[in-house]
């Protein structure tokens, strides 16, 4: 069975990017730690997983249609416009292309959606004949989780694969249950608010005893704590935006077929993709 890797690109940028202890410039005094620790992660991610085939998918400047349905959406993410190009990690976004150019490997940029998006439709169009690696440090691609779908939150030798194992004991709901379990405790990093008084054990309290977030709208009258049926009842428009926000449907267009992005690891180091690309150190 193929192996699909698929890397959320300005995720692991901005983790390389602010992650590195201080800013390192190559030869020609040029900042590349952005580009140094996103090509050294990758190259580490490619021998952990040995896929069979390999995209990168960065979110692109383009509209996000979640903030029609929410103005609040992200609002709480700081603006990089405001700051010198130099000291966001976008300054070195041209050279991790030409590095992943270079070691051929297929990236894209969304034009219509989010990564997120992309992701959930690789999911549905191969998650049945493919097993499927996301790497992210992005808990909304824990919905995607099935059989053949598990995360990779790669932190060097502490990463951890997420399976189906994982997210059952960690949260104690099924992955297919994530997105309706984060619209009840909200999510700070995206900016949605859950339900008062709903944390994450109450939030798998209520999809045990009730399945989903409509049956637990629903039957509200049933939860037996009074403070959390008055938050449920009193949050329930508020939540059902959440889910629509939180959700991946898989319906976007992917931007490659997988028989497009065979990749055959050649044993290239870091050292050498930045040296072939005009970036030695």
């Amino acid at each position: 069975m193929e192996k699909l890797l698929l890397v959320d690109g300005s995720n692991l940028l901005f983790q390389m990017f602010y992650g590195m202890p201080a800013r390192i410039l190559n030869t020609q005094g040029k900042p590349i730690q952005g580009t140094l620790g996103f090509v050294g992660a990758l190259l580490k991610m490619i021998r952990m997983v040995q896929p069979t085939h390999v995209a990168v998918l960065f979110d692109g400047e383009c509209h996000n249609g979640r903030t029609d349905l929410d103005e609040n959406y992200k609002a709480n993410r700081e603006d990089l416009s405001q700051m010198d190009e130099e000291d966001t990690p976008f300054s070195q976004l041209p050279d991790v292309y030409r590095a992943l150019e270079h070691m051929g490997i297929r990236y894209a940029e969304t034009t219509i959606c989010e990564t997120d998006d992309w992701m959930a439709a690789f999911c549905r169009c191969y998650g049945e004949t493919a097993k499927i690696v996301i790497a992210s440090q992005d808990s909304d691609f824990f919905q995607l989780i099935s059989e053949n779908v598990t995360v990779l939150r790669y932190r060097g030798d502490s990463s951890v694969l997420c399976d189906v194992q994982y997210i059952q004991e960690k949260l104690g709901v099924a992955p297919g249950l994530y997105a309706d379990f984060k619209a009840l405790t909200g999510d700070t990093a995206d900016n949605i608010r859950g339900a008062d008084k709903v944390g994450p054990k109450t939030a798998a309290w209520l999809i045990r005893e009730f399945g989903c977030l409509t049956s637990i709208i629903d039957r509200a009258e049933e939860i037996t704590k009074p403070s959390i049926r008055a938050s449920i009842q009193k949050n329930a428009e508020r939540l059902r935006k959440n889910y629509k926000l939180i959700r991946l449907t898989g319906e976007a267009e992917i931007p490659f077929d997988v028989e497009n992005l065979a990749y055959q690891y050649d044993g290239i180091t870091t050292t050498q993709v930045l040296r072939n690309t005009g970036l030695r150190m």
